[in-house]
């Protein structure tokens, strides 16, 4: 028989309190009936939980304030919601962006106000995958969080800087959770296969070291995941004559399949890879910019963007330092939307191997920075007369093309004439380094401006 619903709340659980709260099923996915129910069982995140640190002691206390917890998937954050749930006084409501609309929202908020104002009874809201929620659904909870109606535990694996409207989030306390490490996902692991209860321990299952260090170092931090793909391990392993089922390091890897990297194309992992690939090329490292291209090829990104990102950074990074790096790197944009995929990863390798070993110069990302705040920021001098075509009989009367110079007819090809506008007379954008071809192409940049110098000030003596 199933619970009677609060009258004033329309709650499922109207008196949770301490150790109250549903039970998974037996036959829940090993990761929930082996869920953490305390604070003591929660591994791998003791800069946040440790004993003696502020939010334990104020889950411990029943004085828990908003927040929000932020953290890859497996990390901990519903489960920790679900430990304060079992040991706060307050009344407890969990919600899932994905499944909630507006009116859901509104009709927790409503008896939460009701609960406190006839009660005095706080109201804790869990709202997993808060990142999901659009901002009218953000907007309707920040009234009632103000108001102390509700404890808001946001779990999001977005970052919150991002995805939480900025007054929600100065109200709450945004908590990171982290991966867990490898030795703590193994403990994780050889808990779930030893509990007889809620785990696998009455299976009586025989599983290999190796096979367990492979899951504990492929699930990436994610316990969810690492005890999922447990959990298919040990059940479809035959028993053997003596009833126990093996599962060695083929079984696991054939149990895993094929790894879904952690990342997101749309959030901000996929910012976060980008940048070290970028980063690792820029620092000359042709080893750690090929491992963050496989990493975003292997998780499905569109070859042709990260393309894209190496033509940039030809231009901005390596620059006149070698000319061909932008030649090479257009090269790999067209054998990759000419052959695609598998193919085309090895042009966009060859491409990250090359720019890592180029020499690198951003100064010609610096000298056109300087040349656009100019030309949006100084005055718009007009362009002086005698580098202006004069095409007509009336601009040739105005002085169109007068005292123009034909480089090529002067005997170093280069004239003493003033191409910038007067006000930027003598300014200089471009200062090459000594790296690479750059060294070459400053040289002769320099040579051609001290012949410049020399004939304007002859004409002018």
């Amino acid at each position: 028989m199933g619970r009677a619903r609060d009258r004033d709340t329309g709650s499922l659980f109207p008196e949770a309190g301490p150790e109250e709260g549903p039970e998974p099923r037996p036959d829940a996915p090993l990761a929930d009936r082996v869920r953490p129910r305390t604070l003591d069982e929660i591994l791998g995140q003791d800069e946040v939980l440790g004993p003696g640190r502020p939010l334990r002691r104020a889950i411990e206390q029943d004085q828990l304030r908003s927040l929000i917890l932020w953290g890859p998937p497996g990390s901990g954050k519903t489960t920790l919601a679900h430990v304060v749930r079992r040991m706060t006084k307050a009344h407890f409501e969990a919600m899932s962006a994905v499944l909630s609309g507006v009116k859901d929202v509104r009709e927790v908020l409503r008896a939460a106000e009701a609960r406190r104002r006839h009660r005095g009874q706080r109201t804790i809201v869990l709202i997993d995958e808060i990142h999901r929620f659009n901002k009218a659904q953000q907007d309707a909870l920040l009234a009632h969080v103000e108001s102390g109606d509700i404890v808001l535990i946001g779990a999001t694996t977005e970052n919150p800087s991002f995805e939480v409207n900025a007054a929600l989030l100065s109200r709450s306390r945004v908590v990171v959770l982290k991966p867990l490490a490898e030795a703590e996902l193994l403990r994780v692991l050889e808990q779930a296969l030893a509990d007889p209860d809620r785990g696998l321990g009455a299976l009586e299952a025989d599983v290999g070291d190796d096979a367990l260090r492979f899951l504990a170092r492929a699930s990436d931090g994610d316990a969810r995941t690492a005890l999922n793909v447990l959990e298919i391990a040990v059940t479809t392993a035959s028993p053997g004559e003596d009833e126990r089922r093996r599962v060695d390091l083929e079984a696991m890897r054939q149990a895993f399949a094929r790894k879904a990297l952690l990342y997101d194309r749309a959030g901000e992992e996929h910012f976060n890879v980008i940048s070290a690939l970028h980063k690792s090329i820029r620092n000359s490292d042709a080893d750690a910019g090929l491992y963050w291209l496989a990493r975003m090829l292997e998780a499905g990104e569109d070859p042709l963007y990260v393309a894209r990102r190496l033509v940039r950074f030809a231009s901005e990074d390596v620059g006149l330092a070698d000319p061909q790096a932008l030649v090479l790197a257009m090269a790999a944009q067209q054998a990759v939307h000419f052959i695609g995929l598998p193919e085309g990863a090895l042009a966009l390798a060859e491409l990250v191997v090359y720019l890592a070993a180029a020499p690198k110069s951003n100064a010609l990302y610096l000298a056109y920075g300087q040349a656009a705040k100019d030309a949006l920021e100084t005055r718009a001098e007009p362009v002086p007369l005698w580098i202006r075509n004069a095409p007509t009989r009336l601009m040739k009367d105005l002085g169109y093309g007068d005292g123009y110079r034909y480089a090529h007819d002067e005997a170093e090809g280069v004239s003493g004439m003033d191409c910038l506008p007067e006000g930027l007379a003598g300014r200089r954008f471009y200062h090459p380094t000594e790296r690479g071809d750059e060294s070459g192409i400053a040289d002769r940049l320099e040579a051609a401006r001290l012949v410049r110098e020399r004939k304007k000030s002859d004409s002018q003596g």
